[in-house]
């Protein structure tokens, strides 16, 4: 019975322990208690789901024989705008910076492709190497509502470079090319 009531007497003081942390008290919402968070974490979030074919290289169909195939996308203006560097995140009326009148010049720098070579899970594949210098002119805007308002803005500019980079397949005859150009881009006779 003395045991009993040990454990009730240290069960209860757990009980007071955890209800003044928020996490056991029967007043609370327990494991259900709403945790504020950042609203740029779920930005963060669906920037890693969305746009994760950034960094992946796109499996063509073979190059035709005799043809030179060339970088003719470049990158578009929301690649480049994920790629430049973030807008510092302030605290609203006390420091915020904004981007406005956005310009982007394109200059392509390389259009090369190797020659072939085994890559796993693909087979024999050729690199086609598209890079691209970004440059972006943006008027920033730097303003604050407190302790005094100000507001400044400047014109700016930013390189970026982009990396298109891609995978040509490899096949070793015509009919082989003709059979997989096919396949790949999904056009039955």
């Amino acid at each position: 019975m003395k045991r009993l009531g040990k454990l009730l007497w240290v069960g209860g003081l757990l009980v007071l322990c955890g209800g003044a942390a928020g996490c056991i008290t029967p007043f609370a919402m327990g494991w259900f208690t709403p945790v504020p968070v950042a609203p740029w974490v779920a930005d963060r979030i669906e920037e890693r789901c969305l746009y994760d074919t950034d960094y992946k290289a796109p499996v063509l169909p073979p190059i035709p024989p005799g043809h030179r195939p060339i970088c003719e996308d470049r990158p578009d203006l929301a690649r480049v705008l994920r790629a430049m560097r973030r807008v510092t995140r302030g605290v609203p009326y006390i420091y915020e910076e904004f981007r406005d009148d956005i310009e982007v010049q394109y200059e392509k720098i390389a259009d090369v492709i190797d020659p072939p070579r085994f890559f796993p899970l693909i087979g024999p594949a050729q690199v086609h190497h598209c890079h691209w210098k970004c440059t972006v002119y943006y008027t920033e805007t730097v303003e604050s509502c407190y302790p005094f308002p100000y507001q400044l803005k400047r014109r700016r500019s930013e390189v970026v470079y982009i990396d298109m980079d891609h995978l040509h397949l490899c096949v070793p005859n015509a009919d082989a090319q003709q059979v997989v150009t096919r396949d790949m881009l999904g056009s039955r006779p």
